[in-house]
């Protein structure tokens, strides 16, 4: 009787976790796809705040991180697999010039670049060869005819152009910033915590989740970085409705 006691409690113990693993509350919840990749299959995205951090979390199907994409020997035409949060946030919060684009937190993988030239994240001593390892950017987009139509690209910096930039900007011609902010993924979320200065900035934000492939074309200015395969989107249509903290 014992032992059955004890399997029962266990039993439910185990079955109390699964159900609160997967109890994605607040944010944007949405539906599974079974025509979207399961690591890119967006079911829930929220940001919340404690005190002066921000945490961006992102929740999909199944297998977060776990597909990226496949080497190309060459950096023109390679391909960026990424986790995406459109915000509200003005671009000068966070280093840029005022509404220079729609500003987003991305977390990215491109095997045939490195784009993080402060960091080794695969800590071999080399900081130049880990663009494979998911890492974060703050990126600019805005809508751009040459990357499709109706389609988004990363903002280019136009020649001899001396616009506000981060520190930690990693001297591409694009609005793009290099952090160094880990992401941490577990089974099928991916999360980033951010320290703010003014956590305010956050708190009065509206965002959205989008998971996309990007791609690098063979001219600078053609623009550098257009988005190209939007897998899926939380909101179905890039409205941002999403409130933080709710």
């Amino acid at each position: 009787m014992l032992k059955r006691i004890l399997f029962i409690s266990l039993l439910t113990t185990s079955l109390s976790f699964a159900v609160n693993a997967h109890d994605h509350t607040g944010g944007i919840q949405a539906t599974k796809n079974k025509a979207t990749l399961a690591p890119f299959d967006i079911i829930h995205t929220k940001i919340t705040t404690e005190k002066n951090v921000a945490t961006f979390h992102m929740a999909v199907s199944n297998k977060a991180g776990q597909s990226k994409p496949t080497p190309s020997g060459q950096l023109a035409g390679s391909n960026v697999f990424s986790y995406v949060w459109p915000t509200s946030i003005d671009s000068y919060d966070v280093g840029f010039e005022k509404k220079a684009g729609i500003l987003a937190l991305a977390v990215t993988s491109h095997p045939d670049f490195d784009d993080t030239p402060l960091y080794d994240e695969n800590a071999d001593g080399d900081v130049a060869n880990d663009g494979n390892i998911w890492h974060s950017h703050w990126v600019v987009l805005s809508p751009n005819e040459h990357c499709g139509e109706g389609s988004l690209g990363v903002v280019d910096i136009p020649k001899d152009a001396k616009p506000r930039l981060p520190k930690t900007w990693p001297g591409l011609p694009i609005l793009l910033d290099s952090p160094g902010w880990n992401p941490t993924f577990n089974a099928e979320t991916v999360e980033v915590r951010i320290p703010f200065d003014d956590i305010g900035i956050v708190k009065n934000a509206n965002f959205d989740g989008v998971t996309a492939g990007l791609r690098v074309n063979h001219s600078v200015h053609a623009p550098l970085l257009c988005v190209v395969d939007v897998m899926d989107v939380a909101s179905g249509d890039l409205s941002l409705p999403g409130k933080v903290n709710q």
